[in-house]
């Protein structure tokens, strides 16, 4: 019989408290349960270590640096799972999310990353944060982003964890390194991500509109020069 894999669930979390006890129990609502969960606290002043603390089921992890992309490098470093997955401590899971990936990861060997598509939701009483369009909660959408990422581990030796420099867009960079590598991967065409809107959302923040651009035009000029550097490298080769 075919051993099913273990998955690293991590969960990257800084003043989340308000929604982080539905995020948790979407993970505990799985009906894979082959899995660890790892809640990476980004030195929180609300009540978020204490709510991380009452699960038992959850490793909890103090991030002694800043930013996002070392709390999702911090979770991997401990993870003991074959794969990873992460969740947003404002969002939430469909019930087979995990297993339906996994599933797919046992069928399809050579794929290295799956995700899904997601569908946002607008948090009761809350307004539409100003960087969001109404329209966007009526479709799904595809799914390049953490949440609904399932990776196999060993693909971070091979491409590189996120990059600490980006306060905000270091799963952009991330998904293009993937892509100008051509890593194998699939899109899963269920929703199977609740992503939750709501007036602390800080990809929405306006007041970030500069940083989150000034790192996504970095991040373009670096996928162009691995696309450069590819396309030199293939010259040399057959010369």
């Amino acid at each position: 019989m075919e051993t099913r894999p273990f998955v690293s669930v991590i969960i990257p979390v800084k003043n989340g408290g308000r929604f982080l006890t539905s995020a948790i129990e979407s993970v505990l609502a799985q009906d894979y349960r082959h899995y660890e969960m790892i809640i990476v606290d980004g030195k929180s002043t609300d009540n978020t270590r204490k709510i991380a603390q009452s699960f038992q089921q959850a490793r909890y992890l103090l991030q002694m640096d800043e930013g996002f992309g070392n709390a999702l490098n911090a979770g991997i470093d401990i993870a003991r799972g074959e794969l990873i997955a992460f969740i947003s401590s404002d969002d939430i899971w469909v019930i087979n999310k995990l297993s339906l990936q996994v599933d797919y990861f046992m069928q399809h060997p050579e794929v290295q990353y799956t995700i899904t598509m997601v569908k946002f939701f607008l948090e009761d009483g809350d307004a539409i944060p100003p960087g969001f369009r109404k329209e966007w909660l009526a479709r799904d959408h595809v799914g390049f982003m953490p949440e609904t990422l399932v990776v196999r581990k060993s693909l971070f030796n091979q491409i590189g964890k996120f990059r600490s420099d980006l306060k905000i867009s270091a799963d952009v960079d991330w998904f293009a390194r993937a892509k100008d590598l051509d890593i194998p991967m699939a899109v899963l065409p269920d929703v199977l991500v609740y992503k939750r809107v709501h007036n602390a959302n800080s990809t929405l923040d306006t007041s970030q509109v500069r940083v989150i651009n000034h790192e996504l035009l970095k991040s373009l000029k670096h996928s162009i020069d691995r696309q450069k550097n590819a396309v030199n490298s293939q010259k040399n080769t057959n010369e």
